[in-house]
């Protein structure tokens, strides 16, 4: 039987300095965990040495010692909000129209968050460089563990840099205990170069299958799936992506050069068979399919029997809250345009799978008030209802904000709420007490992320034509229209429908009216989204793509606005889509097609974006946070946002 290893509270040894951010007060870097590991034996034992990794480890969970929130905030608010696909109301709003600044809590919190894991990184790996191995401590665990602690720290940078451009580079040993000041790396291709450095040690020191079979730690899949994105992100830092720094060897044969590196990269997890799609997207977000076979880095919120207690931040995380409908108890961080619910085609499983509408009469074909110019929003198998859940949105109440395109929440925002998150726990119903589960996966890397990336790099290397790019986007279109589900119809319901009845027997709501909340059938026979295949509805990705490009008006080549049309249908709400979005030097044309702008004067006739701002790419470079300015006088700010802090 495979092992699960959900990572817990750190076991962080007495040598690690929790670096938060510059400042040169030795009681605000504290760590109140001395007693842990003494220092001296950390790397006695190959179980210490375990241990002590464990405190790199628990950055990649919510910590009260930041934020509380990490892996929905600041991830949602720099990797989905800023295209627009997803959306907020309230204080969050300013995610959805480039207003964030560098005093915007949200980059302060995730700053100080990863810094703290790289510090941690730095001083294990000294630590572990200057170990010598023993009966105890071996070397394959010794070898192994560097491999992880690389990983770790390339990760933290990973998110760093491509969110803030520019970054502090603290190395080895360097924390900001001991190195409070420390200048920005000079160019992107500096700061990319450490971070290809940190995953090419990886991925030659770790395996395909993780230590000691422990799903969760970092193997060299994963480390090669970043390998291949760092090598992508700088091929753009030396071409489109800039933003006026000048960088060395910034010419086109060097981009193309990281373009074959990120290529070889990604055929190396391809070719190795390590991980395969899902049969079905539906289910990547059920408890059945944690660490499910497409997987390469995930934070999975899974912490046993602690379910329900406020202070597990690592199986609340608020997500339920935060991703639910107002009126049935959520507030309003998270909701998905009807832009992105109007790209989808007749057949694709993957926007049942990923939201729910509220029960707006303009897109129900079966209601008398149907408008026909809406014709193309087809199949609404989740309009009104949460069917994971068996939940009426707007609990059924009549006038309610559901039943319009935007749902009024002190400001306009789409009728649209995610699955991805909204779908193991009530957000008002046995929620407030030790009454609620959400067992959930945040995927930082899944297959498709590496089949499109490489796609990507093939169609960029081939002059925008290659039949193996084009294969790589056509069978992720095939598991879209469910063709990989046919013949798997009852092995499917099997896995991952009992879940759904337990969590119906658990609430027990008897009255299925909608006056009670609920529409339960506390017995299920078929899946929420009922299995089967609708691929006779799929037409290639290279002839459908042709005609969408057109059609569309996109001044982008036909396989750019094929990879990250693909990527808007299959990650949305996951916290890639921006960065993915960006290398690509997708962005601007992405905003300016999808979301034009235009005077909207009563949005809830109308299902459009009032985008009211221009788009501006040097502002895909977050504003370094005026705290982190004022602590390290060595580092400056990004040009976009000078004299405007």
């Amino acid at each position: 039987m495979k092992n699960r290893y959900f990572l817990f509270g750190a076991a962080v040894c007495g040598m690690m300095a929790l670096g938060l951010t510059s400042c040169n007060n030795d009681e605000f870097l504290a760590v109140d965990k001395y007693d842990s590991i003494d220092p001296s034996g950390l790397f006695e034992k190959n179980s210490n040495a375990i241990k002590g990794l464990n405190g790199v480890y628990d950055m990649m969970y919510p910590n009260d010692d930041f934020d509380g929130d990490w892996g929905f905030k600041p991830n949602l608010f720099t990797g989905c909000h800023p295209t627009i696909d997803t959306q907020a109301t309230g204080w969050d709003k300013n995610w959805n129209s480039q207003a964030w600044n560098a005093n915007s809590s949200e980059l302060l919190s995730g700053w100080k968050h990863v810094y703290a894991g790289i510090c941690r990184a730095n001083d294990y790996i000294a630590g572990l460089d200057a170990a010598e191995t023993n009966l105890e401590f071996t070397e394959k665990y010794k070898t192994h563990l560097k491999g992880e602690a690389h990983a770790l720290r390339g990760f933290f940078y990973h998110w760093l840099a491509t969110t803030f451009g520019r970054v502090p580079m603290l190395e080895t040993g360097e924390t900001y205990n001991n190195t409070p000041t420390k200048a920005r790396a000079q160019t992107y291709a500096e700061m990319w170069d450490f971070i290809i450095s940190d995953f090419k040690t990886a991925a030659d020191l770790l395996d395909w299958a993780p230590l000691d079979g422990q799903y969760g730690r970092a193997t060299k899949g994963m480390a090669l799936a970043y390998l291949g994105d760092a090598y992508m992100w700088k091929a753009y830092r030396l071409t489109d992506g800039a933003n006026g720094i000048t960088d060395t060897g910034a010419d086109p044969t060097t981009a193309a050069k990281c373009y074959e590196l990120a290529a070889d990269c990604f055929k190396q997890i391809l070719d190795s068979k390590t991980y395969k799609l899902n049969e079905s997207f539906t289910t990547l977000w059920d408890p059945a399919s944690a660490w499910g076979p497409e997987a390469i880095w995930c934070e999975q919120l899974d912490e046993g029997t602690n379910w329900g207690q406020w202070g597990n931040l690592t199986s609340k995380l608020m997500l339920k809250w935060y991703t639910a409908c107002p009126e049935n108890g959520g507030w309003g961080s998270l909701y998905l345009s009807w832009e992105w619910y109007s790209c989808y085609e007749k057949g694709d499983k993957r926007r049942a799978g990923s939201c729910y509408t509220g029960a707006v009469p303009q897109i129900d074909p079966n209601n008398a008030a149907y408008d026909s110019k809406y014709e193309g929003w087809y199949e609404p198998a989740i309009y009104g209802v949460n069917p994971y859940l068996q939940e009426v949105l707007g609990k059924g109440k009549s006038g309610t904000a559901t039943k319009q395109f935007h749902f009024n929440n002190g400001e306009w925002a789409p009728s649209i709420w995610s699955s991805k998150m909204w779908r193991t726990a009530s957000a008002d119903y046995k929620s407030w007490g030790d009454g609620h589960w959400s067992p959930t996966p945040i995927y930082w890397k899944r297959l498709p992320n590496v089949m499109l990336d490489y796609a990507e790099c093939l169609f960029r290397l081939n002059g925008g034509d290659d039949a193996t790019a084009w294969a790589q986007i056509d069978e992720l279109r095939e598991r879209a229209f469910g063709k990989l589900e046919a013949g798997k119809e009852q092995a499917l319901t099997d896995k991952y429908l009992p879940y759904y009845n337990s969590f119906a027997d658990w609430v027990g709501r008897e009255d299925g009216s909608e006056a009670a909340g609920g529409v339960f059938h506390k017995t299920r026979t078929e899946y929420p989204i009922p299995f089967g295949s609708n691929d006779a509805l799929r037409e290639d990705a290279k002839t459908y793509y042709t005609a969408y490009a057109a059609k569309k008006g996109f001044k982008s080549p036909v396989w750019q606005v094929a990879v990250n049309t693909e990527r808007r249908k299959e990650f949305n709400c996951e916290w890639c889509l921006r960065p993915d979005m960006q290398k690509s030097n997708f962005m601007a044309d992405h905003v300016s097609t999808n979301y034009p702008k235009q005077s909207v004067e009563n949005l809830k006739d109308v299902p459009w974006t009032n985008r009211d701002y221009d788009y501006n790419d040097l502002k895909m470079d977050m504003p370094i946070p005026q705290d982190e300015l004022i602590k390290n006088p060595a580092c400056d700010q990004n040009p976009a946002y000078l004299g405007n802090n």
